[in-house]
Order: structure tokens, then sequence, then C-alpha cells
């Protein structure tokens, strides 16, 4: 028998054994990386190719985009002129203070104290005294009888107390009482205050945050509404496209995606049209308002949209765009006709 020669025999290699986890990765359909590289890719294709749709029908889109920027300006134009009504009442709240007229025997010295302990009041906000000789001063320039003030030995004009309270247009129960503890005060003869002008312009004001809230709840049905229609409009012009892509396997989720984009950029266009739109007609406005403004000897400066307000604009008329979009293919996606 021959032998055999031991150190000819090769060995073979040692197979190496795969890690449990990296052939369960594999398994899987790649790293967590590979899928979040593929998840993103499918929805840059479902944005871009949703945005490329529109483009091709710009007759279309221009013509739905044109009617909600309107609703959205009209929205967002009543919310900006309650914001400048707000303004304008914190103006007028000089207009509205409280007037304290003394007695003839009251003296500066003792008017000038009351004022500081009037001053010292938690409800006041400004005191400004006006002594005899600045109130007949006063008379004289704005009055026009500066002569006939001459022929007068006496000055007959009280020294007056003018009192700002703080939130004078939304507190009228804590005016009252104000305006009540002023009365008793022996050292006053008469309270002037006008709570019937203010009483009106709260109602106003009132009015006008309501009638805002409520447009904007009506314009805001009518974007989910336009955009919705326009979604399934889109839908059933790719209808085919659609059940193919789900006699194949697609998911729901699959084929929702392209039209929540499409509702997204219907929704999102359209809030910078209407930040445009508000924006050029408070510019057309500004001048003629701050000219009126002058007139009365005011300070009112229109208020624009704010950064933060924009981009709450952008953000709202986006979900709503997307918000229609998915409430019309809820129901399209779940009909018999498409199982």
């Amino acid at each position: 028998m021959k032998r055999v020669n031991k150190n000819r025999i090769k060995k073979d290699p040692p197979i190496k054994q795969v890690k449990p986890e990296k052939r369960q990765t594999t398994l899987a359909g790649g790293t967590v990386l590979d899928k979040f590289n593929a998840y993103r890719d499918l929805h840059a294709q479902a944005l871009f190719s949703s945005l490329g749709r529109m483009l091709s029908t710009p007759f279309n889109s221009i013509m739905t985009i044109a009617v909600l920027a309107i609703s959205i300006s009209l929205a967002s134009g009543f919310y900006i002129a309650v914001v400048n009504i707000h303004q304008l009442t914190g103006n007028l709240q000089t207009s509205s203070q409280i007037s304290l007229f003394l007695r003839d025997e009251v003296s500066d010295v003792h008017a000038k104290k009351l004022s500081e302990n009037i001053r010292d009041n938690q409800s006041v906000q400004t005191v400004q005294l006006i002594s005899k000789d600045q109130a007949l001063a006063e008379f004289k320039e704005y009055s026009g009888f500066g002569s006939a003030i001459n022929v007068l030995k006496k000055n007959p004009l009280p020294i007056v107390i003018q009192v700002l309270p703080n939130n004078t247009l939304t507190d009228k129960q804590s005016l009252t009482d104000l305006l009540k503890s002023f009365q008793q005060m022996p050292e006053v003869d008469f309270a002037q205050f006008d709570l019937q002008w203010v009483e009106r312009l709260q109602a106003i004001v009132e009015v006008a945050q309501v009638f805002a809230t409520l447009l904007n709840i009506l314009l805001s049905t009518a974007v989910l509404v336009v955009i919705g229609n326009t979604v399934r409009l889109e839908f059933y012009s790719r209808r085919a496209e659609v059940v193919i892509s789900k006699l194949v396997g697609a998911t729901n989720g699959f084929i929702r995606r392209p039209f929540l984009y499409t509702g997204f950029w219907i929704g999102f266009i359209s809030g910078v049209s209407a930040w445009f739109i508000v924006t050029i007609l408070m510019l057309i406005l500004r001048g003629s308002v701050e000219r009126l403004s002058g007139l009365y000897q005011g300070d009112m400066h229109l208020l624009f949209l704010s950064f933060p307000e924009t981009v709450f604009l952008l953000f709202i008329s986006s979900l709503l765009g997307i918000m229609g979009a998915w409430v019309v293919l809820f129901f399209e996606l779940r009909s018999n006709k498409l199982q």
C-alpha cells in the first residue's frame, strides 16, 4: 500500500460565518440608511412630479390658484384690518380719559397732592394736572375769545385733573367703579367720562373680531372644497393608472402621495399669492390712512403681516391643501370600484 503524504492533502479554507445582525439586515432589504434614502427619493419624486403635472396645465392651475388666492387674501385682509382697528383703539384711549373738575376752594398745592394720590392707584395709567392758569391759556388759544376773557377780573375756570385709566377699552365695570370712587372725593366737584362712547367702541371691536373669525372659517371651508374638487378631477383623469397600480399591489399610501403633494402645491402657491395681494393693497392704502391720521393729529401707521404671521399664513394654506386632497382620496380609494 502506498503511503499517503499528509503534507500534500490541502485543507479547505474555513467558512466565514455571517453575523446574525447582517443576515437579518440583508433579508429585510437593506440597511436603515438605504430605506431612508429610498423613502426620501419616493417623496422627492412625488413632490416634483406633482409640480410638473400642474405646470403641464398652466391655464387650469392659474385659474384655480387665482380663486384660492383671492379667498385667502380676503381672510388675511380682514385679519389685518382687525389688527389695525386694535391699534386705532389703542391710540384713542386718550379720548376716553376721566376729567375731574375740582372745587373753587381747592388750592394748587392741594390739587397737586391729590393728583399724586390718584397716580398711586393701580387702576390708573397716567395723571395730568391742569392748573387754572394753564386752562385759561388753552381757552384763549383755542376758543377765539381771548379779548373777552381779558375783561374778566377773576379766572372762572377750575383746576382739572385728567386721568387715563388702565384697560379703558376692555373692562367697563372697573371704569364705572373707578368713576364712582372719584365722584366721592370731597375735592371733586364734577367728574366727566363718556361711558356710552367706550361701550359703543367695545361693541364695534367685538363685532369686527367675530365677523373676521366667521369669515375666516367660511373662506377656509371654501378653500378646502375648491382644492378637494381640483384633486378629485385629477384623480379621475388618472383613474386608469390608479386601478392598474392597485392591481399590481400598490398601497393606498403610495397612490395617495402624489395627489397630496398636488394639494400642498396648490395651497402653498395660493398662500404666497394671497400675501402679495394683501401687501399690495396695504401699500396702496397706507398713504391715504396716514394722511387722514395726520389731519386728526394722530400717529397711526398701517400694520402689515409680520414674519411669524406670514409663516402661519403659508402653513395654514398648505395644510388646507393637504387636508382637502386627503379627504377626497379617503373616500375615493375606499369606493367599491377600486377594490
